[in-house]
C-alpha cells in the first residue's frame, strides 16, 4: 500500500491529513519532528513526504524545515517531498524547488489541489521505479552476458544491438551456418566475431574472406583451390580458404556477388563437406563452419535470378540482421567515445552533431569521423566543427520523394512490408529521407 509520511507538531494537521488521503486509500504516518522523520525515512517504506517548515514554538523562519528537507534528500535522494507551512517566505519556495522539493504549499491548504498534487508525484515515482528497475535489469544483462561470453571489445547500448549480440552467443555453439544481413559498415564482421570466438571450433582456425573484394576468375580459386595450370599464371599448387579453414570457420562477406558456378560448388560444400579444387577431379572433404553476410536483400537477389534459393535456404539455418547506425541512435556516442579513446572528450555541440547526423556509411562512417575529429581537433576536447559533417537538409514537410510525388499509405505500406518493417531500406524504395518517411507516416497514422 502507498505511504505517506506527515512531518507537523501540529497533531490537528496530521489528523486532518490522515482523514484525506485514507479516503483516497492512501496510508498516512505522522511524526512530530525532525528526528523521528529522519529515523522513519531510513527505515524504508515511505514513498512521499509532507513535511511542515517550522516545530519549534514561535518559529517562523523556515530553517529547521530547510535543514530537514536536506537531510531527508540526504537519506532518500529520489524521494517526493512537499513542504507546508503557515509561513510561505517565496525565496525559501524558490531554493528549495531548486534544491529538488516536489511543491511547496501555504496552510491551509486546497484538498483538492493536495490531492492531485499528491497523485501525480506517486504516479511518477512508480513510473521511475520501474523504469529503474527496467534499467538495472538491462544493465545486469548486459553484464552477465559480457561474463559469459567473448564479446570481441563490441560497443553498444541500443537494445536492437544487445538482441543481435545475444542471438549470436545462443546460436555459437550449434553446427550451422549463419547469415549476416545488414548494410555496409554497420558492424556485421564484429557479430561473425563473436559467432566464431564462442564457437565448439574457436581453437580452430578462422579464415575470412571478402567476396566481393576478389576478381571473378579468381573467385572460385580463392574458396576451393587450383592445381597448377587450371588457370593462366597458376603455376603452384592453390590452397582453398575452405581448405585453409578445416576445423574451424569460414566468414564470407558481401556473399551476394558469387558467381553461378561457385555457388553450385558452395551448395556442395554446405550439403556434402566435399568440393574439388580448380583443375582437379580429385574430391576433398572439410568440416567448416561457415558464416556468411551480405549487404543486399537476399530475396531480391533471388528474384533477380542472381543467386540460388536452394543455396539461401542452406546458408539461412540461422540469420542475424544488424540494423543500421541511424536506426540504434543509442549507440552513436558510446562508439564515438570508443573511437575517441582515453584522454579526449566531446563538446555538448558536437555530440548534438552527431547525433543529428544519419550515418550513411553506419559504424564505419563513425570512426572515420572520429579519427579525422582527432587530427583536427585543437585540443582534447573535439568540437562540433572538428568533425566536419555536413550541414542537415532541410526535407520539406510534405515528405515529398525526388520526384516531387506524395507517397500514399498504400505505397508506404507496401514498402514497408517489403523491406521487412525496416525504415532504412523502405525510405531508400521510395526515395525519401527516414525523416521524411517518419513524417510522412506519422501524418497518415502508420505505425512502425
Amino acid at each position: 500500500m502507498t505511504r505517506i509520511l506527515v512531518v507537523d507538531d501540529n497533531a490537528a494537521v496530521c489528523t486532518a491529513l490522515r482523514i484525506l488521503f485514507e479516503l483516497e486509500g492512501i496510508e498516512v504516518e505522522c511524526v512530530d519532528g525532525p528526528r523521528p522523520a529522519q529515523a522513519r525515512v531510513a527505515q524504508g517504506g515511505i514513498d512521499l513526504v509532507i513535511q511542515d517548515m517550522n516545530f519549534s514554538r514561535d518559529t517562523t523562519s523556515g530553517e529547521e524545515g530547510v535543514a530537514l528537507f536536506g537531510e531527508l534528500r540526504r537519506l532518500a535522494p529520489g524521494l517526493p517531498i512537499i513542504l507546508l507551512t503557515a509561513w510561505t517566505h517565496l525565496e525559501t519556495a524558490v531554493e528549495l524547488v531548486r534544491q529538488g522539493a516536489a511543491d511547496y504549499l501555504a496552510k491551509p491548504w486546497d484538498d483538492a489541489k493536495l490531492v492531485v498534487t499528491v497523485r501525480n508525484l506517486l504516479a511518477l515515482g512508480e513510473a521511475t521505479r520501474t523504469a529503474r528497475r527496467l534499467t538495472d535489469a538491462r544493465r545486469e544483462s548486459r553484464a552477465r552476458l559480457a561474463r559469459e561470453f567473448d564479446l570481441c571489445g563490441i560497443v553498444y547500448a541500443s537494445d536492437a544491438m544487445h538482441e543481435v549480440v545475444t542471438l549470436a552467443t545462443r546460436v555459437a555453439h550449434a553446427d550451422v551456418p549463419v547469415l549476416i544481413t545488414g548494410p555496409n559498415g554497420a558492424g556485421k564482421e564484429k557479430v561473425a566475431d563473436i559467432i566464431q570466438a564462442n564457437s565448439a571450433v574457436r581453437d580452430g582456425p578462422y579464415v575470412k574472406v571478402n567476396v566481393g573484394a576478389l576478381p571473378a576468375d579468381l573467385l572460385e580459386a580463392e574458396l576451393f583451390g587450383a592445381e597448377p595450370g587450371a588457370y593462366t599464371g597458376a603455376q603452384r599448387t592453390r590452397i582453398g580458404r575452405f581448405e585453409a579453414a578445416d576445423g574451424g570457420t569460414l566468414f564470407m562477406d558481401e556473399l551476394g556477388t558469387l558467381s553461378a558456378e561457385g555457388q553450385v560448388k558452395l551448395l556442395r560444400v554446405l550439403q556434402t563437406g566435399e568440393f574439388q579444387r580448380l583443375g582437379s577431379s580429385e574430391t576433398r572433404r572439410v568440416k567448416v563452419r561457415v558464416i556468411s553476410a551480405t549487404n543486399a536483400d537476399p530475396q531480391q537477389l533471388i528474384r533477380s535470378g542472381r543467386f540460388r534459393e536452394d543455396l539461401y535456404y542452406r546458408l539461412n539455418v540461422i540469420e542475424l540482421h544488424v540494423p543500421a547506425l541511424a536506426e540504434r541512435p543509442d549507440d552513436i556516442l558510446p562508439l564515438a567515445r570508443a573511437f575517441l579513446g582515453a584522454g579526449h572528450s566531446l563538446a555538448a555541440a558536437a555530440e548534438a552533431a552527431l547525433l543529428g547526423h544519419d550515418w550513411p556509411g553506419n559504424v564505419r562512417e563513425l570512426a572515420n569521423c572520429i579519427q579525422r575529429a582527432k587530427l583536427l581537433a585543437r585540443s582534447e576536447r573535439v568540437e562540433a566543427g572538428d568533425l566536419a559533417l555536413p550541414e542537415r537538409r532541410v526535407m520539406p514537410d510534405a515528405a515529398t520523394s525526388d520526384d516531387g510525388e506524395l507517397p500514399d499509405r498504400a505505397a508506404i505500406e507496401a514498402a514497408l512490408a517489403g523491406a521487412g518493417g525496416v525504415i532504412s531500406r523502405a525510405a531508400a524504395e521510395l526515395r525519401l529521407s527516414r525523416q521524411a518517411l517518419y513524417r510522412r507516416m506519422e501524418k497518415l497514422g502508420i505505425k512502425a
